[in-house]
């Protein structure tokens, strides 16, 4: 890379970033307002300083608007299944059915805020886990902002494993890491060993924010139960095989959740009425206009169905390779700036698997779920017509903000300026860039929306700078995916999927403010534990 690696050219390469964070947290512009103004400055600052030319810009911009199409169709498909539920009322009964299930009510927040996520995450990812546990949340009382704020954390310790292993995959071939080889288990392991630690932030976070002190005391037996199957038998299974690690795990979690449900610190109902995540008032008005004959299954049918076609399709190895030979892609050629910073044509970039994709598994969930309701006389005359209304109304606003995020990003890396983001921290820190190592992933996934994105921007950076600093490798791969985890709680392609279904697109800035302190934190501790572990 040619681009010059200097203060400069390092804080041109920053400001985007830091443009965006100013007017989302400090000023509280939505990433409506906020993203077109990262864009502009991302793309001046490509032309002036990182010398890219119109046509760099052209084929970046498409790329973006070809990858934010993808994660559209998931936006729009999610509220499209929130609308069918929320027509049908299915929310309330979810509500009662669970506290009945639960009658503790931190727990019944640690199901649908955490577990839920968490099973969601290992077998779909992609943003889905945000997009249907808000509403859902929203659903048993908790405020709108909180309930987008805790199913970002709670599917982010899934986002390496996740999705059948998509984001480790990547890293691992980017690396250039074999499964089976000593380097691939011992970075595997690194990566489960912190994604532990993250999972027990999480559980213990969300019990904070309920109510502080008082339910970190009552929830800490289930957290730590929970994070015992779930960060712990993760970690175990990257030894065994890294494709289910997060999937059966997660599975597990969700069936010990109704056991825990039984102890008795849990069985008897428990609440507080000062909790501030919760909304006392929608509990009380919602109460009289649950449908009477509507049973907690029923109410979960779109997301049983979810799950069914999502495992049918992923985890039968016939089935998934039938439907995965139907691919969509655009070849683009090859471009470079001024400084000689080559992006590789592509034959076939990013290929959408239509009958695989997520958004495919949403739709398909949706319509039979606005059946189904509809046979039992839940959905009523005209309410078809509403759900698909309300549902390209919500995604609209969505849509375009993502479409402005996920170009920036693109012309961000296009024109070397990630790049340059990243090698000016190592070159300036030297061996204590060790401490910054899960900072970069978690960047890389802040920008792209993505831990698998973050990977293969950042994994073979990582393993240069180890062999230039003479220290493990499988460390430093460890902390980079990790870092994109957390990451992808505080990513606004991701923040915006969860604002969308609860009807609050604009609040982005509010739930920033409340996840980077903890985000951040945790990462720089990670970072602080490869340090002690492979430099002193």
């Amino acid at each position: 890379m040619n681009v010059p690696t200097n203060l400069f050219m390092w804080i041109m390469a920053c400001l985007p970033i830091i443009v965006l964070l100013v007017l989302m947290i400090k000023f509280q512009w939505g990433v409506t307002e906020a993203a077109p103004a990262g864009l502009v400055i991302t793309i001046v600052t490509g032309i002036v300083f990182y010398k890219a030319d119109i046509r760099l810009l052209a084929a970046e911009s498409a790329k973006g608007i070809w990858n934010a199409l993808i994660i559209v169709l998931i936006v729009w498909t999610a509220i499209l299944m929130y609308q069918v539920a929320d027509e049908a009322k299915a929310f309330l009964v979810i509500r009662n059915g669970m506290r009945k299930l639960l009658p503790n009510e931190l727990l019944v927040v640690l199901a649908l805020g955490w577990i839920l996520e968490s099973f969601l995450q290992g077998i779909t990812g992609f943003g889905v886990p945000v997009a249907v546990g808000a509403p859902l949340l929203i659903g048993i009382g908790v405020l709108p902002v909180w309930a987008v704020i805790i199913p970002l954390l709670g599917q982010s310790w899934g986002n390496t494993f996740g999705t059948l292993a998509a984001a480790w995959d990547a890293l691992s071939m980017t690396a250039a890491l074999e499964p089976g080889t000593p380097d691939y288990l011992a970075a595997a392991f690194w990566a489960g060993l912190f994604i532990w630690l993250w999972n027990i932030v999480i559980g213990l976070a969300i019990c904070w924010f309920y109510g502080k002190g008082k339910a970190v005391k009552k929830g800490l037996p289930a957290v730590l139960i929970i994070s015992l199957i779930q960060g712990g038998g993760e970690l175990l299974l990257t030894q065994v095989n890294t494709t289910i690690a997060c999937f059966i795990p997660a599975c597990i979690s969700l069936i010990a959740l109704f056991f825990i449900g039984k102890l008795k610190i849990y069985r008897e109902e428990w609440s507080l009425e000062d909790s501030r995540i919760m909304n006392r008032t929608f509990t009380a008005e919602a109460a009289e206009e649950v449908p009477a004959d509507m049973s907690l299954l029923q109410a979960f049918v779109p997301y049983i169905l979810l799950t069914a076609i999502t495992m049918a399709v992923l985890v039968v190895t016939p089935v998934n390779t039938f439907l995965k030979q139907v691919t969509i892609g655009f070849s683009f050629p090859e471009t470079q700036t001024g400084y000689g910073f080559v992006n590789q044509a592509e034959a076939c970039y990013s290929p959408l698997a239509p009958f695989t994709h997520a958004s495919m598994f949403l739709f398909l969930s949706a319509i039979a779920g606005l059946l189904y309701f509809r046979k039992h006389g839940w959905i009523k005359q005209g309410g078809a017509k509403r759900i698909f209304a309300k549902s390209v109304a919500m995604a609209i606003p969505s849509g375009i903000a993502v479409t402005g995020l996920i170009i920036m990003s693109k012309i961000m890396g296009g024109t070397g300026q990630t790049a340059v983001l990243a090698d000016g921290i190592a070159r300036i820190l030297g061996k204590a860039y060790v401490i910054l190592a899960p900072v970069v992933g978690m960047i890389g996934s802040f920008m792209t929306g993505s831990n698998m994105s973050s990977n293969i921007l950042f994994g073979e950076f990582q393993v240069t700078t180890a062999g230039l600093l003479h220290l493990d490798k499988a460390a430093f791969l460890g902390a980079q995916t990790v870092g994109g985890s957390i990451g992808s709680s505080i990513s606004p392609s991701n923040i915006i999927l969860g604002t969308t279904t609860a009807g609050i697109l604009g609040s982005e800035g509010q739930v920033l403010k409340k996840n980077i302190p903890i985000t951040l934190t945790v990462t720089l501790i990670i970072g602080i534990i490869v340090f002690l572990s492979v430099v002193l």
